[in-house]
């Protein structure tokens, strides 16, 4: 073991120890030197390997990876790729499987915590339903005790149908004091070499690079939260410390799709959308929402197994005044007494 190496790690056991001592971190976020927080607890990042430049991570959780020094495969050297980031990053896993594995970076639409398409979602149960809602509506997808998330509709109606079709734009994700969206900009034509991906973070726009680390961060009083590029452009992963990470992808409705669902969608608008897929790290079992409540200890879906689209309900119970708006008939989450400016 070298001296860099030795030391690093007894850094982390006096960290471990003091575990209430912040660490200083760089300017970020509106450029003021604030107090970090640890954007991953379960582990702290090593120096690489020298000869294959293959990153390390020293695991400070306690269980069966405690102490130990987890590196990443020669296939995906790296748990950021800068260089190409289309290539699978390195997931270090210090809680279940002490283990350091090759993962895409990207929302999968089949995968548990999904919402896609019109909108379809794979619950946290692994069960796949619809959601009926309506163009020009705010809906809370998860509200807890310190995490609330909604999603805002558009969508259109043919001449002759019901009800709308709808697509989730923007996501508008509220925890203790702070909001931060993520959205489609509204477009006429897609160009997937243009950028329509909106970021904001309690109201002020925000600009996340494409060169460097490709990321935005900000370090609250109370955690990190990290905006990085996955993509060039139109995809992104967010990051907040100790709550969630969710995947995103800004897409648009092809021709061929508009055809084969008979949409009928303006030639002027291409109706850009997300794709989703959440991750959460401390859900209460009293979980609300209309993803969130799959996420409940011993919840059983009500939606009708075997059938091509099968519907959730709860519109009625899920609608919000707005999208920044934390309140329904069923929602949990409410802001401490004061609110964060921007």
């Amino acid at each position: 073991m070298d001296r860099r190496m030795l030391c690093q790690i007894v850094a982390l056991l006096l960290l471990s120890i003091f575990s209430q001592v912040t660490i200083a971190g760089p300017p970020v976020g509106s450029g003021k030197e604030v107090n970090a927080v640890t954007e991953d607890p379960g582990y702290v990042v090593l120096d690489p390997l020298p000869s294959t430049g293959q990153e390390r991570a020293f695991c400070t959780m306690p269980g069966a990876c405690y102490y130990k020094t987890l590196t990443c495969p020669t296939e995906c050297p790296q748990r950021k790729p800068v260089k190409n980031k289309k290539q699978k990053g390195c997931y270090v896993d210090c809680n279940s499987k002490c283990e350091a594995t090759c993962k895409w970076r990207r929302a999968r639409c089949d995968g548990y915590g999904a919402l896609c398409y019109d909108p379809r979602f794979v619950g946290g149960d692994g069960v796949m339903f619809y959601f009926h809602g309506a163009k020009e509506t705010d809906f809370a997808i998860v509200s807890d005790d310190n995490l609330h998330i909604n999603a805002h509709l558009i969508g259109t109606r043919p001449k002759g149908r019901k009800r709308d079709y709808t697509w989730v734009q923007t996501l508008s994700v509220m925890f203790d004091t702070h909001t931060l969206v993520l959205g489609a900009k509204k477009v006429s034509h897609w160009d997937e070499k243009i950028d329509a991906l909106i970021v904001q973070w309690n109201g002020e726009t925000i600009n996340v690079p494409t060169d460097g680390d490709a990321e935005w961060r900000v370090n609250t009083a109370e955690r990190s939260v990290v905006v990085e590029r996955t993509d060039d452009f139109n995809s992104v992963r967010l990051t907040v410390s100790g709550l969630l990470q969710l995947d995103v992808k800004v897409v648009p409705i092809g021709e061929k799709e508009n055809k084969v669902h008979n949409y009928q969608l303006p030639s002027a608008d291409a109706f850009a959308h997300l794709e989703t897929q959440f991750k959460f790290f401390s859900l209460s079992k009293d979980v609300e929402g209309i993803l969130g409540k799959t996420y409940q200890p011993g919840y059983v879906s009500p939606v009708k197994r075997g059938v091509p689209m099968p519907i959730m309900g709860g519109e009625d119970k899920y609608q919000t005044p707005s999208l920044h708006s934390a309140i329904c008939k069923k929602c949990r989450f409410q802001r401490p007494s004061s609110v964060a400016s921007a």
